[in-house]
């Protein structure tokens, strides 16, 4: 100990050097289903911020409870070492993206064990290294064996500054930014590689109702992305141009439908372009799909309604989008939002017909009526319900059909930079694009060459190969994988990541999979998550792993903020774990985390909350060195208070349980803590008892080992605890959460009230205070109140000789049981109540200096102990 704390580092060098000689967190490959916990990969960017640290403090917590508990635990980490940062910090700083990048994973690592995170490091994946990345080209190879992967020609979206093509999910926001560097995407025509992801479209939205460990806002993020509609396909025939296909949910509205829309893409539209001055301006300088209100160009043209053979007018308009749906629909103004914004703008009539019921028609002159309901001025469809009339009107137009449209579309895997997987295809003159064999790989990366665009572009000598399948000469695929594809399997890797002859084991992967408790950013839910569960899907459907989702519980943790704002370089407000680390200690910065909010919130990093959790640390070893040291006076045999501490024992221990189970780490320490604040007060109210006391640490140490680990396992040894916290025996409790609140809230609300009546009355020197108990009738008569269905309880009450023989008591207890019925709550039974007051009592007697006596009601004056009802004793207090 020193004089303002103790010296965290040489203990939190000590035991990480002590679990590493003895291997304590390695998972054995013999276990046949070990508990597996797992957070998010980091890329390795060179040093560990505060969402790193918040992210692998909950998955090592919750790792270190279930082992205590008894699971043989899986807890891995690795790096995603791929993708375009490290490329580009490597052609700023003139080195190769491999070096700077394993500068940084040894940096990263070195940080992550000064924080004590027990990980397997025997199981470290590292993706940009070609044992690793043999296993992307295998499984791209399967993909197109399976014919899940082609190669075609697409409008792809293109970032200049990264000068790569990007997947839909990695455009971002209404603006259309890169997600790596906030540059206005662009869109281009090139040849890329596609994983077929829209052939599990189906399956990937159907099993999202099978997650229910995730969070509902990741779920409904991914039903959103992957956009499912159905709905029904129709032509209208535009004149001179012929029948134009067009989808719509709501084809009960067609009889509404006032004008006829298309893309400014579409076909049609770029005919008329050619034709028409005011068209052509409209495609090439007015036209904003991301605008705040539809705009359009009125073409002169009308479409036949096949519903009623009218003629509308049709549009080249900016909202609507050619990658969805047809590039084409029906615009039915009084029913859809943003069609009544548009038809207003441009004048075009608002016709209900949709109402509420047959006798209701709808006000749609300021906004459109978009509900469901019946049918109107709809021909013979009138009277139908939105429903019905779907189906029949589907069944009746000649050109209509049921069909089912989705926002999703295929992942675009290539990337046009150096730093990624190589695509394992050589492109032959004569037989096209030819995968590399299986005996082949891995496809390694040649020595980087720092040069604008693609560096494999550069690389003649490894760009220049043979067909495999002519023998001519070809010339590698110069693109490399989207980094989404190293992860879309990592989790699968740790179950055998020395395996040399496959990506994983099966049947270990069958046994370990899936992923019991995943930890990691919202920010991945449209593009990792979404990624691993198509993977996984076409592994079981294709190389016999036995589970369909990858992640079975999903916690997205909140940021770690400053003063209310994210943590950036940019704003100037970052604030260094390694500073925490070496000012206060790993446990100080991994105990404020977990104490300051729920793992799904944001919070604030303060100084003030930092010193206090190092404050309590201090505390908590000073409090066991002078138990430990025989500094603290004990007695021979236990107390009622001592049964107290043992009862808030259990009952801390029963609570903080609970929430490690559930990850609630922040209620669960706050239960450790001021379970150990009530150990302090026990120690300077009497001599304790040394069983009860030393019980009492022991738990307290446990129940905080998962979330300090290095002081406790310190502590630990001090009450010469046998072997190691790390693999001791999570404490149990022989009681209840709700049992444990009822106690709690009685005890408290009877020092409240203690409290009050002092504070009311002006008693400035109390000579004692009574504590009456509830008689054992109250009790049976509340019971009786909660369980009957009788109108009046009175009456029921009645029935019961020992109740009525308490006359007006009572009929007054059942007029108020009577009165508060819907509000009634069973409470603990009379003997429990009374056990629980009378071990509580020191508590008032330290508060309050003065003598306290704990009375059943028999005991007591009839006058007061007529006010007692279960749950609230009734007080009485004695001046001096």
């Amino acid at each position: 100990m020193t004089d303002d704390g103790y010296d965290h580092g040489a203990v939190e060098e000590r035991w990480q050097e002590a679990w590493n000689d003895a291997s304590v967190y390695r998972t054995p490959d013999d276990v046949e289903d070990p508990t597996y916990v797992l957070g998010m990969y980091p890329y390795p960017s060179g040093q560990l911020h505060m969402g790193h640290v918040r992210n692998y403090t909950i998955t090592d917590a919750y790792a270190r409870y279930r082992r205590m508990d008894g699971d043989d635990v899986l807890h891995p980490m690795g790096w995603d070492a791929f993708g375009l940062p490290a490329e580009n910090a490597a052609k700023e700083r003139d080195t190769n993206p491999r070096d700077w990048t394993v500068d940084c994973i040894d940096t990263m690592r070195d940080q992550m064990e000064s924080m004590g995170f027990g990980y397997d490091w025997e199981r470290e994946v590292t993706t940009c290294e070609s044992d690793y990345y043999q296993w992307n080209q295998w499984l791209f190879r399967r993909f197109v064996e399976e014919d899940l992967a082609e190669r075609r020609d697409a409008e792809v979206n293109w970032c200049p500054d990264c000068e790569t093509v990007l997947a839909d999910e990695q455009v971002e926001g209404d603006d259309e930014l890169c997600w790596r560097c906030d540059t206005p995407v662009v869109t281009r025509e090139l040849e890329q590689w596609f994983l077929k992801i829209t052939d599990y479209a189906d399956e990937l939205v159907d099993d999202i109702d099978e997650l229910e460990g995730w969070p509902d806002s990741v779920r409904q993020m991914q039903r959103n992305w992957i956009g499912r509609q159905h709905g029904t396909e129709l032509e209208f025939e535009i004149e001179d141009h012929g029948p134009v296909e067009a989808f719509t949910t709501r084809v009960d509205t067609i009889y509404g439908a006032t004008f006829f829309a298309l893309a400014p893409d579409h076909p049609i539209s770029e005919t008329l372009a050619d034709e028409d001055e005011a068209v052509r301006r409209f495609i090439e300088s007015e036209a904003d799909p991301d605008g705040d209100e539809p705009n359009g160009v009125e073409t002169g043209l009308t479409a036949t309604n096949p519903a009623t053979g009218e003629e509308i007018p049709v549009f080249v308009a900016d909202f609507v989008l050619s990658d969805v749906g047809t590039g084409a629909l029906m615009g039915v103004p009084a029913h859809d939002d943003r069609d009544h914004v548009f038809a207003e703008k441009m004048g075009v009539d608002i016709v209900p017909v949709v109402a509420p019921s047959e006798d209701e028609i709808p006000d749609v002159d300021d906004s459109a009526y978009t509900e469901d309901g019946v049918l109107v001025d709809s021909g013979d469809y009138s009277g139908l319900d939105s429903e019905t009339a779907r189906e029949r009107l589907t069944e009746d137009i000649d050109s209509a059909s049921p069909h089912t449209q989705y926002r999703l579309r295929d992942w675009g895997i290539s990337r046009q930079r150096y730093w990624g997987t190589p695509i394992p295809v050589v492109h032959c003159e004569d037989c096209g694009p030819e995968l590399v064999p299986e005996e082949d790989l891995p496809v390694e990366l040649p020595e980087f060459v720092n040069t604008t665009g693609n560096p494999l572009d550069a690389a003649d000598d490894w760009k220049e190969t043979t067909c495999p399948a002519c023998g001519d000469p070809a010339v590698r695929e110069t693109d490399t994988m989207d980094t989404f594809v190293d992860s879309s399997w990592y989790f699968l890797r740790y179950v055998s990541p020395g395996l040399e002859t496959a990506a994983f084991d099966r049947e270990r992967a069958n046994d370990w999979m899936p992923v019991d408790q995943y930890v990691g950013g919202i920010e991945h839910a449209v593009m990792h998550l979404l990624y691993s569960r198509f993977v996984t899907k076409v592994l079981a459907d294709h190389e016999d792993l036995d589970h369909r989702e990858p992640f079975e519980n999903l916690l997205a943790q909140g940021m770690v903020q400053l003063e209310g704002e994210k943590m950036s370089k940019s704003k100037g407000n970052v604030v260094s774990p390694q500073a925490i680390v070496d000012e206060y200690g790993a446990d100080t910065a991994r105990l404020f985390m977990m104490q300051a909010a729920q793992p799904e919130r944001d919070f604030d990093w303060t100084e003030e909350g930092v010193r206090s959790a190092y404050t309590f640390l201090t505390q908590l070893k000073e409090l066991v060195a002078a138990y430990a040291g025989g500094d603290i006076e004990t007695a021979a045999e236990a107390d009622a208070v001592a049964g107290y501490i043992e009862s808030e024992r259990e009952a801390t221990v029963a609570v903080a349980t609970e929430e490690y189970e559930e990850l609630v780490f922040n209620t669960a320490v706050r239960q450790a803590q001021s379970f150990v604040g009530t150990l302090r007060q026990y120690r300077s109210h009497t001599a304790v008892h040394g069983p009860t006391f030393e019980r009492g640490l022991e738990t307290a140490l446990k129940l905080l080992a998962p979330v300090a680990p290095h002081i406790c396992e310190e502590l630990w040894a001090e009450l010469d605890g046998d072997g190691f916290i790390a693999e001791a025996a999570w404490p149990s409790a022989d009681v209840d959460r709700e049992t444990v609140e009822k106690r709690r809230r009685l005890v408290e609300n009877t020092r409240e009230d203690v409290r009050q009546i002092i504070d009311v009355a002006g008693i400035d020197d109390p000579e004692r205070v009574d504590i009456v108990v509830t008689p054992e009738w109250k009790h049976r008569a509340l019971n009786i109140a909660i369980d009957s269905d009788a109108p009046n309880v009175i009456s029921e009450l009645m029935q019961d000789d020992d109740i009525k023989r308490h006359g007006d008591d009572a009929a007054a207890y059942g007029q108020d049981l009577q009165e508060e019925r819907e509000a009634l709550q069973r409470t603990l039974d009379p003997e429990t109540e009374r056990e629980a007051l009378e071990s509580a009592a020191w508590l008032v007697e330290r508060e309050f200096d003065t003598e306290v006596r704990v009375l059943t009601a028999a005991e007591a004056d009839d006058g007061v102990a007529g006010d007692a009802e279960p749950s609230r004793p009734a007080i009485d207090i004695h001046e001096g």
